[in-house]
């Protein structure tokens, strides 16, 4: 569905030039929801203007649905715009204008009829929940609210693609919860493509399919996001990931100690494999650090373990034949 190709901005200064984007390569299948993270200052904001072209390349290609978006003419450019939609941090809403215009907006620039406009309008507010706030002004709206606004509007002309800017930082981590339930859906139910740039590493890990993770305007990293969470090979990635967590503290392991990364995923995330595996091979352990959650639906567990007594290769050997991810640590 999206495909880029060389893809660089710079932006010059009297400071000097900086490169957003450096020669970036990226595709996004149809219908998936691909995450792209990153620290502030990487780049993610340029990469994902570039898409619809709010930000003009200085090098490189952008196609979305098989057109390429950085060939267009103004007239065809606003034209190829219309399907794809786009959400904002900051929500921008117009605060002058009641919630049923905000999302009449889009259709009124196309100069769509107003009998089709007001249908359209009706069926979103209903679909986002927000049918008894028509009438009400952004002003009298909670920022999750405001955001549904926001999603009403970018859904306005039926786009194939949604990208999201940074569409849930303004909000609470219950509001947060709520949108992405809400792009889960759209996603699932309308086949929508969506790319979501975040630095909330959280935020990729309950809904996207796929992910990059870029640094200094490159990709550093890019993969299914269970692969790249669970077993990340760069040192941002790993870095990002820390963050929030506590770390492992060694000097509590036993002496002698051997020490293994142990990642479960699927359905033996909830089977005692650890357990019987121990039993097997005459082994203790002690859990150092552990966690069991989901990664786009999926369950997975991973914990830091120390095997004391008994044969602690053979029985990293036997969880490892189980289909246990094992990594020395």
């Amino acid at each position: 569905m999206i495909r880029l190709e060389g893809v660089t901005r710079r932006y010059r200064s009297a400071a000097g030039d900086r490169t957003a984007v450096d020669a970036v390569d990226l595709h996004v299948a149809r219908g998936e929801v691909f995450g792209v993270v990153g620290r502030s200052g990487a780049g993610k904001s340029t990469l994902i203007r570039a898409i619809n072209r709010l930000e003009t390349p200085d090098a490189g290609k952008v196609f979305v649905d098989g057109r390429e978006i950085t060939a267009l003419n103004a007239a065809d450019l606003r034209a190829a715009r219309r399907r794809i939609g786009m959400i904002f941090q900051h929500f921008n809403l117009l605060n002058a204008k009641t919630i049923e215009d905000n999302v009449a907006f889009p259709l009124r620039l196309e100069g769509r009829p107003e009998a089709e406009v007001k249908a359209r309008v009706k069926e979103l507010l209903a679909q986002l929940g927000l049918a008894d706030h028509a009438k009400k002004h952004p002003a009298q709206l909670s920022g999750g609210q405001k955001q549904r606004v926001g999603i009403a509007r970018a859904l306005a002309c039926g786009p194939s693609v949604l990208l999201c800017d940074e569409a849930t930082s303004a909000l609470d981590p219950e509001t947060t919860e709520d949108i992405l339930n809400l792009l889960d859906g759209l996603n699932r139910d309308l086949g929508l493509t969506i790319v979501l740039i975040t630095h909330q590493m959280e935020v990729v890990r309950r809904v996207c399919d796929r992910v990059a993770v870029l640094k200094d305007g490159k990709i550093v990293e890019q993969g299914a996001t269970a692969d790249v969470f669970l077993h990340p090979q760069h040192a941002v990635t790993r870095a990002m990931l820390a963050e929030g967590e506590e770390g492992i503290d060694a000097s509590v392991a036993p002496a002698g100690a051997r020490m293994a990364r142990l990642t479960f995923r699927g359905p033996s995330t909830y089977e005692p494999e650890l357990s019987r595996v121990a039993r097997t091979a005459g082994v203790d352990y002690s859990i150092l650090s552990g966690r069991i959650s989901r990664i786009r639906g999926e369950p997975y567990g991973q914990m830091t373990v120390a095997f004391t007594g008994g044969d602690a290769e053979a029985a990293l050997a036997q969880l490892a034949a189980r289909g246990v991810v094992v990594e020395a640590v």
